[in-house]
């Protein structure tokens, strides 16, 4: 039933194509409220085994060269599965003030979800990589057609970047293949590579889908594409695009190359930890709202790529719980700031909004962020809390120095995150250096008063991802009981 989420969302971009306009929005609703339903209904599903990859559907397709039509399903993919449902209800909710070519832009958007669902359930490599590489296209279009501030560089310059992975994981793929004999998933899993060939294949592989990551020093795509995006790419960036990456690097380079895996894995402990930090400073800098949270995603994005690092179940499961976190929660912070904000004030200059006192004109802005921003902190209560306490322990276990390094990261965290809830909502006196008299006027409810209110589906689509981190927040074993088994079955744990 869970392959239905790739058939429904293709064929519900084909469907947005062939009816007018009008309906546009409605079918992109429809069919992304039926992917999360499904990914839902079989999350749910007892007699699911979620300990293993399990085959959901296994056809032929290429026989001369072994490539089959193969999907399966564990914790880890389901987990990532539900996420892309999340995301794109999400997404579509706050396109829909989306008039001008409409069409497209929905047309686009459900392939972005498509391929990424095709992605997390694929077990045929050969497959894997194409929906990985099918994802490139719409998230270009999105951007140099929907986006808004240098939108063809950040356009051009993510697809650069993705392409530049591609062909590292490409190579990565050949050499499986060459030497393994197969494209099947599970078989590679349990062929044993040469310690030569995993010496280099592995950090090929590795770095190739760790590139999508944000893994520094190749990070630069990710604020600027984030901030060129529209809102709904921004969503979708975050919340499903990064995870593609990590989700390849677990589990395609580690687990087929788990030697290689030992071999590298403190080389990319360390940049990991170097993103986390570096991009938290550089955050603290920003005066831009959707350059803020865009390197923001690349240091939390650095959190995963350090639970994966540390090569233990407490780790690895964190780092997953934080794809899903961070999916939620970073889709919440560019939606606010996207569209709840930039649509209305055209700007999101930190010092501008700072004179807007819209915590009194846009009130549920104000909340949601301050909520996004408790998630993004890793308060207790929040998915962010859970799944940073969960990557620490088995950091701790494994680099203990790191958490220290580390812990100095999450401070710089909650310094960028304080200062642009303070600057763009609750900065009382406009926080500028002009004369009392302007900063009164300015900083008046008088310029907001005329801010249009935020709409249902707003609100519909910030609910859900409310709901989302409090509700992992609060119950982490919820997802954790799926993620654990799946990762202790994977061999670079043996």
């Amino acid at each position: 039933m869970i392959a239905w989420t790739i058939y429904l969302t293709f064929a519900g971009a084909v469907v947005v194509l062939l009816f007018p306009r009008t309906f546009s929005r409605w079918i992109a609703l429809l069919t992304a409220l039926a992917g999360f339903a499904i990914s839902l209904a079989t999350f749910f599903q007892p007699d699911v085994d979620l300990g293993h990859f399990t085959t959901i559907i296994r056809v032929p397709w290429i026989p001369a060269l072994g490539m089959n039509y193969h999907l399966a399903l564990d914790g880890i993919s389901l987990t990532l599965v539900l996420v892309t449902g999340l995301a794109a209800v999400s997404a579509v909710l706050f396109s829909w003030d989306v008039n001008e070519r409409a069409k497209e832009f929905f047309f686009w958007l459900l392939l972005v979800v498509g391929g990424s669902y095709g992605v997390f359930l694929s077990a045929d490599l050969f497959l894997l990589f194409l929906f990985y590489e099918l994802v490139i296209v719409p998230k270009y279009f999105l951007i140099a057609i929907f986006g808004s501030t240098n939108k063809e560089y950040g356009a051009m310059k993510l697809t650069l970047y993705s392409f530049f992975g591609g062909a590292l994981v490409f190579l990565g793929v050949i050499a499986a293949y060459v030497a393994g004999g197969s494209f099947d998933l599970n078989q590679l899993s349990q062929f044993r590579f040469s310690s030569e060939l995993q010496a280099w294949a592995f950090p090929v592989l590795f770095l190739g889908f760790a590139v999508l990551a944000g893994i520094w020093p190749l990070h630069t795509w990710a604020p600027t594409g984030h901030v060129a995006a529209p809102t709904a790419g921004s969503m979708l960036l975050a919340g499903i695009v990064m995870k593609l990456g990590a989700y390849g690097a677990l589990r395609v380079a580690m687990n087929l190359f788990p030697q290689g895996f030992q071999m590298w894995r403190t080389t990319f402990a360390v940049l990991a930890v170097v993103g986390i930090v570096y991009a938290a400073a550089v955050a603290l800098r920003q005066r831009d709202l959707k350059f803020v949270i865009g390197y923001s995603s690349v240091s939390h994005m650095g959190f995963v790529l350090l639970g994966l690092a540390t090569a233990n179940v407490f780790g690895v499961s964190g780092a997953v719980l934080q794809m899903f976190s961070h999916g939620v929660i970073g889709a919440l912070l560019f939606a606010v700031a996207g569209t709840m904000i930039y649509r209305r004030t055209h700007t999101r200059d930190l010092d501008a909004l700072a004179t807007m006192n819209l915590r009194r004109a846009l009130p549920f802005a104000a909340f949601t962020f301050v909520v996004a921003s408790a998630g993004s902190m890793g308060i207790p209560g929040f998915s962010g809390f859970a799944a940073e306490i969960t990557i620490l322990i088995g950091v701790w276990k494994a680099y203990p120095v790191a958490v220290w390094i580390v812990g100095a990261g999450m401070v710089l965290v909650a310094a960028f995150t304080l200062r642009a809830l303070k600057r763009a909502f609750f900065d009382v006196d406009g926080g500028s250096s002009a004369p009392s008299g302007d900063a009164k006027q300015t900083s008046s409810a008088e310029r907001s008063i005329h801010l249009e209110p935020i709409t249902a589906p707003e609100k519909l689509g910030a609910g859900l991802l409310m709901f989302a981190t409090l509700a992992v927040g609060l119950y982490p074993k919820m997802l954790l009981d799926r993620i654990q088994p799946a990762v202790e079955a994977m061999r670079f744990l043996r």
